[in-house]
C-alpha cells in the first residue's frame, strides 16, 4: 500500500467531530445531484435515462467499495483507508466538476460514491482510540452522519444550483473533501488494531458482481421492465454468483467477509434490520421533494421551489444529530436493541401521521423532523449492536457490511416506491404525475416497513457472547 502521513497522538476531542464531518461530506454525495436531476438532460445532450446514471454510478460504486474498504481497513490500518477513500472522492468530485458531457459526469459521480467507506471506518477507528465512557455517543454521531448529510445535502445543493451553476456542486464537495483530508491527517491517530492476512481478491470480485448486478436490476427494472430479458437476467446473475460467493466465503480461511460471524444471530438480525430500515428512510425523501415541488392546481402540491423543499429537508437532518446523543444515554441506560426498537416506533409513527397529514408545509416539516428523530435514535444504535458482537480485528468489516444492507435497503426503496408513483398517477395538463393516493401509499408501506424493522429488532438477543 502506498504511504500515508504519520499518524498523531490520540485527541479524543478532536477525533469524533473530524470523522463526523467526514461522514457527513461523503454522505452529501448522496442527494447531491438530486436538485439539479431534472436539467441534466439538457446541461449535458443526452436523455432522461442516461442522465439517471449520475445517481445509479455512485450507488454501484459505493457498494462495492463499502464492503472492500472495510476489510482492507481491518488489514492494513482504518486511518490509512480512511484517507485513501477520502482522496478517491476529492479526485471524483474534481473530474465531475471539470466535465461538460456526460461520462466524465457518471466517471466522476462513481468515484465519490467510492468514499462510502468512511463511515464505517470512523466508526471502527473510534471503536479502537476512544475510551469505553465516549464510545456510544460518538458511534452514534457517525452512525447518524449518513442519513444527516443525505439531509442537508439538498438544500445545500439547490442553494448552490440555483444561485452559482450546476459544477460549483462539485467544487464544494472537492473543498470539502480537501479540508476533511487535512483534518483527519491532525487530528486522527492509525490504529494499531489489525487483522493483517491476505485480501481475498476472489471474494471482492464475486461480491461486486453479485451487489452491481443485484443493485442495477433494482434501479433499473422499472425502465427496462420488470420482465425485461437483461432485467431478469442480471437478477439471475446475482443470486448465483452471491451463492457462488457464499460458499467460497465458507470455505476460505482468510474471506472477505466472515459469514460464520456475520451468521450470528445479534449481528444477522441487525443486518436484517437495518436493510429494512434503509428502505423505511429512503421513502421520506422519495415523496417529500416532489410533494412540496408539485404544482397548487393539483389541488394537494404545496408549489415550493426546489431551494424551499430542500430547506424543509434540513431539519430532518439536523434533528438526526440531536437525538444521537440520546440514543447512546438510551443504550447505555436500557441497551442498543430498546433503542432501535423505539427509533423503530418513531418512524412508523411519522410515516402514519405523514399519510394522513400532508396538506401543509408545516406539516410535512413535522412529519420530517419526527422521521429524522426515530432514524437518529435506530441508527445510533446499530454500531453497537454490530460492535458488541463481533471481534476487534472484524470492526470494520463488520460495520461496513451493516452499511451496506442500509444500502440496499434504500435501493430496494427507491425501485418500489419508483413503480408505485408511475402507476398510481393523474393528468395534469399535458402532464403526468404522480397521484395523491401514490404519494400517501408510499408513506403506508414506508410505515409498514418500519413495524417490520421493529418485529426483527425484538428477535435480536439481548446477552451476545463474549466476542473480545
Amino acid at each position: 500500500m502506498s504511504a500515508v502521513p504519520a499518524a498523531p497522538p490520540v485527541r479524543a476531542g478532536a477525533v469524533v467531530p473530524v470523522l463526523a464531518s467526514a461522514g457527513i461530506t461523503v454522505a452529501l454525495m448522496q442527494t447531491l445531484v438530486i436538485p439539479v436531476i431534472p436539467e441534466l438532460p439538457r446541461l449535458l445532450n443526452a436523455s432522461a435515462g442516461s442522465t439517471a446514471w449520475a445517481i445509479t454510478a455512485t450507488l454501484l460504486a459505493a457498494a462495492v467499495a463499502t464492503p472492500i474498504m472495510g476489510r482492507l481497513g481491518d488489514m492494513y490500518g482504518k486511518r490509512r483507508m480512511l484517507l485513501i477513500s477520502i482522496g478517491i472522492l476529492i479526485a471524483g468530485s474534481i473530474v465531475a466538476a471539470l466535465s461538460n458531457s456526460l461520462i466524465p459526469l457518471v466517471v466522476g459521480r462513481a468515484l465519490q460514491g467510492f468514499a462510502a467507506g468512511v463511515i464505517p471506518l470512523g466508526i471502527s477507528i473510534m471503536r479502537d482510540e476512544l475510551p469505553s465512557e465516549r464510545l456510544g455517543t460518538a458511534t452514534a454521531q457517525m452512525s447518524a452522519s449518513l442519513g444527516v448529510g443525505g439531509a442537508l445535502g439538498l438544500p445545500a445543493a439547490a442553494l448552490l444550483a440555483e444561485n452559482i451553476s450546476w459544477h460549483a456542486l462539485f467544487w464544494v464537495s472537492a473543498g470539502l473533501g480537501v479540508i476533511i483530508f487535512g483534518l483527519v491527517v491532525r487530528f486522527v491517530p492509525e490504529s494499531a488494531v489489525r487483522s493483517g492476512g491476505r485480501f481475498d481478491v476472489l471474494g471482492g470480485v464475486g461480491l461486486s458482481i453479485g451487489l452491481v448486478s443485484l443493485l442495477l436490476a433494482i434501479s433499473q427494472g422499472g425502465d427496462w421492465g420488470w420482465a425485461s430479458a437483461p432485467t431478469l437476467g442480471l437478477f439471475a446473475l446475482a443470486v448465483v454468483t452471491i451463492l457462488v460467493w457464499g460458499w467460497w466465503e465458507r470455505r476460505t480461511s482468510e474471506p472477505l467477509v466472515d459469514l460464520r460471524t456475520t451468521a450470528r444471530p445479534q449481528v444477522l438480525l441487525t443486518n436484517l434490520a437495518s436493510m429494512v430500515f434503509g428502505f423505511a428512510m429512503f421513502a421520506m425523501s422519495l415523496v417529500v421533494p416532489q410533494l412540496l415541488q408539485m404544482p397548487k392546481a393539483t389541488g394537494f402540491g404545496l408549489g415550493q421551489s426546489m431551494l424551499a423543499s430542500g430547506l424543509v429537508m434540513g431539519p430532518s437532518g439536523l434533528i438526526m444529530l440531536v437525538t444521537a446523543p440520546l440514543s447512546a444515554k438510551i443504550s447505555a441506560a436500557r441497551g442498543p436493541k430498546l433503542t432501535l426498537m423505539l427509533g423503530a416506533i418513531v418512524v412508523a409513527a411519522g410515516y402514519g401521521v405523514g399519510s394522513i397529514f400532508m396538506g401543509s408545509v408545516w406539516e410535512i416539516v413535522l412529519v420530517s423532523l419526527l422521521i429524522g428523530a426515530g432514524i437518529g435514535l435506530a441508527y445510533g444504535a446499530m454500531p453497537a449492536l454490530i460492535m458488541s458482537a463481533v471481534p476487534v480485528s472484524e470492526t470494520a468489516a463488520a460495520n461496513s457490511f451493516n452499511t451496506l444492507m442500509r444500502s440496499i435497503g434504500t435501493s430496494v426503496s427507491s425501485a418500489v416506491a419508483g413503480v408505485i408513483l408511475a402507476q398510481l398517477t393523474i393528468n395534469f395538463g399535458t402532464y403526468t404525475l404522480p397521484s395523491e393516493n401514490g404519494f400517501r401509499l408510499v408513506l403506508i408501506i414506508g410505515a409498514a416497513a418500519a413495524l417490520v424493522a421493529l418485529a426483527i429488532a425484538a428477535c435480536i438477543p439481548t446477552r451476545p457472547k463474549d466476542t473480545a
